[in-house]
């Protein structure tokens, strides 16, 4: 699969359709410098990327990389439909194995400048949404043919959806199981951060193991599901210091940490600094 970091997000280039008949061949090229998206209706494409077989057949996709070469391993059999877009990022990107966690609290400033997050998208995939797909395909070309700035703007904002709808499809499909109980645990924790948390509780409402719990939060996030939510409440306690006027014991109390005390060992761990300085601090200005 690709993951492309963002912000900032992949962006439209071109699309458009094609239909080869039987013996069609699809042109050979290499490094093109964009992603080339093939959406099949009909028939099917039978190529080949870096020595490596791509058989796009009716009804999936396939995502060929800017960087590479890439051929026709064999002519098309059947009349093969298909559509065509081409896209690319100014951002980071590779080739990953499997999908990785994101979400992890933040620590440092109060606000991040930038919040970078992953997308991950298969190399190919079944469309159980094709319909859809290639509405949004037909809306895209549609708009090739309008000159009104904002017309390029609608196919940027089409393109994040059409994106987003191939993730949805088969990123869940992909996930490892260990990053799939990572994630819902975190989920947990930060919707129950006010509130005490055990293991058992956690425990309970995964309906998992705490010990295998804890092992893909650590495999997941490099923490334990106590360091998460105790880096979490802090993020949150951060931000109630800067916005409220509360006593620094109620900031405490409505982040979920169990005593005054270990409040202000935790957040002076974390934020480097203790409540009280943070607040005079970021308030001051």
């Amino acid at each position: 699969m690709f993951q492309f970091v963002s912000p900032p997000l992949p962006h439209y280039i071109s699309c458009g359709e094609d239909t080869y008949p039987p013996g069609g061949t699809h042109p050979d090229r290499s490094s093109i410098g964009v992603f080339d998206l093939l959406v099949v209706t009909r028939g099917c494409l039978y190529l080949e990327e870096a020595g490596k077989p791509l058989t796009i057949a009716a009804g999936h996709y396939g995502i060929l990389r800017p960087d590479v070469s890439h051929r026709t391993a064999r002519p098309c059999v059947d009349e093969t439909h298909f559509y065509w877009l081409h896209f690319q990022t100014i951002g980071s990107w590779n080739a990953a194995a499997e999908q990785a966690a994101d979400f992890l609290p933040q620590e440092g400033y109060p606000y991040t400048q930038i919040g970078t997050f992953s997308i991950y998208i298969p190399r190919q995939g079944w469309l159980e949404s094709l319909e859809r797909i290639e509405s949004l395909l037909r809306s895209l070309m549609q708009l090739d043919a309008e000159p009104a700035a904002q017309a390029r703007w609608k196919q940027q904002i089409y393109v994040q959806d059409l994106l987003s709808g191939l993730q949805n499809e088969e990123a869940n499909r992909l996930k490892s199981p260990y990053l799939q109980v990572a994630e819902q645990a975190a989920e947990f924790l930060r919707r129950h951060y006010k509130e005490q948390i055990s293991y058992k509780r956690l425990s309970d409402s995964l309906h998992f193991h705490p010990n295998y719990i804890s092992i893909c939060m650590k495999k997941a996030f490099g923490c334990t599901p106590l360091e998460y939510v105790t880096k979490y409440r802090v993020e949150q306690a951060k931000l109630m210091l800067i916005h409220t006027d509360h006593p620094v014991g109620l900031v405490a109390e409505q982040t979920g940490f169990g005593s005054f005390p270990y409040f202000v060992r935790c957040f002076t761990r974390h934020a480097g600094k203790t409540p009280k300085s943070f607040r005079m601090l970021y308030r001051n200005k």
